[in-house]
């Protein structure tokens, strides 16, 4: 069992002919995934590589296709109108890569999902895959992957790869991994997350990253405290940052006292979390704990 993603799961990919959206189409489906449509206004009635088609809209699209999941690969100023095209179309699930989308336009975008019960992840993210099922929606690195127990949330985009490409080469697999984003105004959050991953009976423990700025892993340690009972390994990016210094992410400045690596630390092992001294130790750090003898590892995805 995986969460969000299922053998079910049929992908439209909007901005498709684009260049991000063409290159990563390819490889989502080299890694397995089911894309079965495209949307590129304009282009209605064409196809991807001589076998995908491509509509007008994502209306279509979903009704002619099937399509129940959505990955945008769009320029930021057309992004946040393209997300709420795919809530109104009602996709289950819509992953946004795009980075640089205005917070004033994110803030349109919460306030009309909210509304349709689309499970938005990104915007600014690599996306979701799913090693058991052989699904990847986004931009992450499907070789190194490996189908198994272990769920990751991540903040970081190169930081998801990173905890994978550990826990891969320990030997243990993956169930779901999700790079949520930094953006400071996107959709799912850590706790989202953490809620379905305590929920899935073939999760056995979490690897969590996040990164200064916010208050999102506090409250992701107060949900733990009180709610979670399988295991949970962290790491907090960003320690040596100084205050008031933007870092990468839009989200991640440190501001009024508040979202400094310290303080989410603190409130992290507070809730029985353990975190990795650096962002070496990821994997390491889930095998000390003594929580990984559960966890079966199954083989790395490839072809």
């Amino acid at each position: 069992m995986t969460i969000l993603l299922n053998k079910k799961t049929r992908v439209c990919v909007q901005g498709i002919t684009g260049g991000a959206g063409a290159v990563h189409t390819r490889k989502m489906i080299e890694a397995g995934t089911n894309v079965v449509s495209g949307v590129t206004p304009g282009k209605g009635g064409a196809t991807f590589d001589d076998r995908i088609p491509i509509f007008d809209t994502v209306v279509q699209a979903k009704e002619r296709s099937g399509a129940n999941a959505s990955v945008i690969f769009v320029p930021a100023a057309y992004a946040a109108d393209t997300i709420m095209d795919a809530a109104y179309a009602g996709m289950e699930l819509v992953v946004c890569v795009t980075e640089g989308i205005p917070a004033v336009d994110m803030v349109k975008v919460r306030s009309f999902i909210k509304q349709t019960g689309t499970q938005l992840i990104g915007p600014n993210c690599p996306g979701i895959i799913a090693p058991t099922v052989k699904q990847n929606l986004g931009i992450i690195p499907y070789h190194i992957a490996a189908s198994g127990r272990v769920g990751v949330i991540s903040r970081s985009g190169t930081l998801t790869y990173e905890a994978m490409s550990q826990l891969t080469s320990l030997g243990i697999g993956q169930s779901t991994c999700i790079g949520i984003g930094g953006d400071p105004i996107g959709g799912m959050d850590f706790v989202d997350c953490l809620k379905l991953f305590e929920e899935d009976a073939d999760t056995d423990a979490v690897v969590m990253i996040g990164e200064i700025g916010g208050v999102a892993e506090e409250e992701a340690a107060e949900f733990i405290s009180s709610n979670v009972e399988i295991p949970v390994v962290a790491f907090i990016a960003g320690s040596s940052a100084p205050p008031g210094k933007r870092m990468g992410h839009a989200g991640a400045i440190i501001s009024g006292g508040k979202g400094t690596a310290a303080a989410k630390i603190r409130a992290l092992e507070k809730a029985g979390v353990v975190v990795a001294s650096s962002p070496a130790e990821i994997g390491k750090t889930l095998l000390a704990t003594g929580m990984a003898p559960s966890i079966v590892p199954g083989p790395v995805v490839s072809k």
